[in-house]
């Protein structure tokens, strides 16, 4: 069993730089898909990532497992990082070149709602209760508006359902691999993050050498945005994302969906002038409030916890 999730003040400072990092990711996403087919775009930004941390790692001897008597085995890890990385990447990558970088940020809204129902089975002290299921069900009410004809003006892609659901399915990855990591044995932070990066990179490779060939010489512009998602929003963000999620637990760790939505349609509209339709942000309100409705009795904790 788990221990109890521990809330401190760096928790809620790494969540907000999570937020907004990851918000930004989507923006980037969508300058790298100028010049980067997308397959190969999640590849190179997991084996760039994997270099960063797999340095890091090495100064500490590549210790993975805490307790001797307790190490995660390999199909764990693998499993892992699939969730966490290889399919999610993928499936975002094809998805945006059909969606706005705003409704991709919006579908990771959808990521508290499928990991409470999970947390309450899987995760000692976190419980569903009749206000989070009132939630739940309005959560999901969003996502339906989200992938639903009425909201499909943002792009006027032909194909921006399949894009809509691939989106949305990365949501689902993401709630699966925060009860995943919550789950595993004690283990060194960096060690699982450059682990998830390594597998990540080895699931997404076949799958870019079959669909794409060799990788095109990209301009500078996309060159930049690869970087960025591949230092920051992912090496660096990633060794975050397991600290909160272990420390913190699954629950908390879903706060970060509360802003990434915001920070991707903000900056999609100033930065790309991506539209904002009113069934996107309608969908985005409605997620938000299932969340919050969903969440009450934790956030009420968290806040007290933090006065």
């Amino acid at each position: 069993m788990t221990p109890t999730p521990e809330i401190t003040r760096m928790s809620w400072l790494m969540i907000a730089v999570l937020g907004f990092t990851w918000g930004s990711t989507f923006l980037g996403i969508s300058i790298a898909l100028e010049g980067i087919p997308p397959f190969w775009l999640a590849t190179l930004r997991l084996a760039i990532a994997a270099v960063l941390l797999g340095a890091l790692w090495a100064r500490r001897g590549f210790r993975l497992a805490l307790d001797p008597d307790r190490k995660p085995t390999l199909i764990a890890l693998i499993w892992t990082a699939a969730v966490a990385c290889g399919v999610p990447f993928l499936l975002l990558n094809w998805g945006q070149q059909h969606v706005t970088s705003g409704f991709a940020g919006t579908s990771m809204a959808t990521v508290p709602l499928i990991v409470l129902p999970m947390a309450h089975f899987l995760v000692s002290g976190e419980r569903l209760t009749p206000r989070s299921v009132i939630g739940v069900g309005m959560g999901f009410l969003g996502v339906w508006i989200l992938l639903g004809q009425d909201a499909l003006t943002s792009s006027g892609n032909e194909l921006e359902f399949w894009g809509r659901l691939a989106c949305v399915s990365v949501a689902a990855c993401y709630a699966v691999n925060s009860i995943t990591i919550r789950r595993l044995p004690p283990v060194d932070t960096l060690g699982l993050a450059t682990l998830m990066m390594v597998f990540g990179a080895l699931i997404t490779l076949p799958v870019a050498l079959i669909s794409e060939g060799l990788p095109p010489m990209p301009g500078p512009r996309p060159i930049l945005a690869l970087l960025f998602i591949s230092i920051f929003s992912t090496a660096a963000m990633n060794i975050l994302r397991v600290a909160v999620i272990r420390s913190a637990g699954p629950t908390f760790m879903t706060l970060v969906n509360y802003q990434v939505p915001v920070w991707s349609v903000v900056l999609g509209s100033i930065v790309l002038n991506e539209p904002l339709p009113p069934g996107l942000l309608g969908a985005l309100a409605l997620i938000l409030a299932g969340v919050a409705l969903g969440q009450w009795g934790a956030l009420t904790r968290l806040w007290r916890k933090a006065a």
